[in-house]
């Protein structure tokens, strides 16, 4: 499948999830309310499939997948039978109105906790939290090659995914945050991240690596790919050699190969680089040689570039027990939310850029491609993510959204009446811009982030 094509459906499979729960939220509690529900849609526009259920309720899945509605009997919206005036939504009380408009959020935030759930049980493979390389901030705070993370503040990281979403929001807020760690040598230390001497700006999509945290899984083998014709190496190393040390020094990464070069050129002379070879390991000498590239500084070389390294092996899973993993869905739930407030509070008072904050429907669909590539249970994180978005976006309160709702009924039991029908259209025109903005800023990040750069 095509990323295209697989992109497309895994949106259109997500939003059907997400809306189907949603509207069902609404029109479960609306028929127990006893309001009747005239129509139940999953999308807009011209429906492709219906039918009418016993109930009289008209069940249809339309053309476009990006929405859902459940249309209710109101006298506001038309004529209602006599006989039926009592099951027209305006007719409820304030309660029931505010339990049947807060149903459907409270709908997308169960879906979540459940989804969460099930990723917990099914269990997500990942890379264990082992640094591979620190510089920079990490380096000065301790971190070394080897060093597992264990928890980032009060958040445990079992895996490399959980460390990085611990570390990005201490990043962005450029607060300095303790880090438990288990050197190579079995100790467990606690070091301390100065992410206030991060720069003011920096690229929020690569946190980590301004912090300076290069994880082992992205480590780049010391294989040799290529040789350069002419250079030190051609006809001493050949590709697939792993060089195991330059001058006597301990190669584990290609990026140790650099300075390891840059030392031997500066003292001068011959010296052996160790090689293995199939099952034999070589020692060959060679010199280094000056380059001097048409823009840049001169530097040392044995002209070799590395092997492309195949993915590596996951080598953790994060993972719970059946009855373990509600209270652990729980609070994940519970976290995710508090830190979606916090991205919202940043990118309104400028501490991050609104581009990387509002994402909008190429966005998703390429990552719930992406994620759905990695597996039943990466797919389902993101689907609870979502889902967890879709339901706090909509108790914000703004007009048109549930939220929006919910605050005219609240002020409708503080002053004792209904607001009035020019205050309603008033904050539906406020509601509509507000919305009309906010997807044109998700369609400018989406055409700024993936069909610009």
């Amino acid at each position: 499948m095509s990323e295209f094509i697989g992109s497309v459906w895994w949106l259109i499979v997500s939003l059907g999830v997400l809306v189907t729960f949603h509207e069902f939220g609404h029109y479960w509690v609306a028929r127990r309310a006893g309001v009747k529900v005239l129509r139940f849609s999953v999308g807009f526009g011209k429906p492709l499939w219906e039918r009418r259920g016993a109930d009289g309720t008209v069940y249809a899945v339309a053309a476009i997948p990006l929405g859902g509605y459940v249309k209710m009997m109101d006298e506001r919206e038309g004529d209602v039978a006599p006989a039926d005036v009592a099951r027209a939504f305006n007719r409820q009380s304030v309660w029931k109105r505010i339990a049947i408009v807060a149903a459907g959020p409270v709908a997308n935030l169960l879906l979540c906790v459940a989804l969460f759930w099930l990723m917990f049980v099914l269990g997500r493979p990942d890379y264990a939290p082992v640094v591979g390389q620190a510089e920079g901030i990490a380096a000065q705070a301790g971190l070394q090659r080897g060093d597992v993370l264990l928890a980032v503040g009060d958040r445990e990281t079992p895996t490399w995914s959980e460390a990085q979403l611990a570390l990005i929001p201490a990043a962005l807020d450029h607060a300095d945050v303790a880090v438990r760690i288990r050197t190579p040598g079995g100790a467990e230390r606690t070091r301390t991240l100065g992410l206030s001497r991060l720069p003011a700006a920096f690229d929020e999509r690569r946190a980590v690596d301004a912090i300076g945290l290069l994880p082992r899984h992205l480590m780049v083998p010391p294989v040799v790919g290529t040789v350069a014709e002419g250079m030190p190496a051609w006809g001493v190393l050949a590709e697939g050699d792993h060089i195991m040390a330059v001058d006597g020094n301990p190669v584990a990464d290609w990026t140790d190969i650099g300075p390891l070069v840059q030392q031997l050129g500066e003292r001068g002379g011959p010296a052996m680089v160790e090689v293995r070879r199939g099952d034999e390991r070589l020692a060959l000498e060679m010199t280094p040689a000056r380059v001097t590239p048409a823009t840049g500084d001169a530097y040392w070389a044995l002209g070799v570039a590395a092997a492309r390294p195949a993915e590596p092996a996951k080598d953790a899973t994060l993972q719970y027990g059946p009855l373990a993993a509600v209270p652990a869905a729980a609070s994940e739930a519970l976290h995710q939310a508090r830190e979606m407030f916090a991205m919202i509070g940043r990118a309104l008072t400028g501490r991050v850029s609104v581009e990387n904050t509002v994402a909008g429907p190429i966005t998703i669909a390429r990552a719930a491609n992406a994620y759905a590539n990695h597996g039943a249970a990466w797919y389902l994180s993101m689907l609870a993510m979502l889902s967890l978005s879709l339901g706090i976006l909509n108790l914000l309160p703004i007009p048109v959204l549930d939220g929006g709702h919910l605050l005219y009924y609240l002020i409708e039991l503080v002053k004792g009446s209904p607001v009035s029908d020019r205050t309603m259209a008033v904050g539906q025109y406020i509601g509509l811009a507000l919305i009309a903005g906010l997807m044109g800023l998700a369609f400018y990040n989406d055409i700024l982030n993936n069909l610009v750069r």
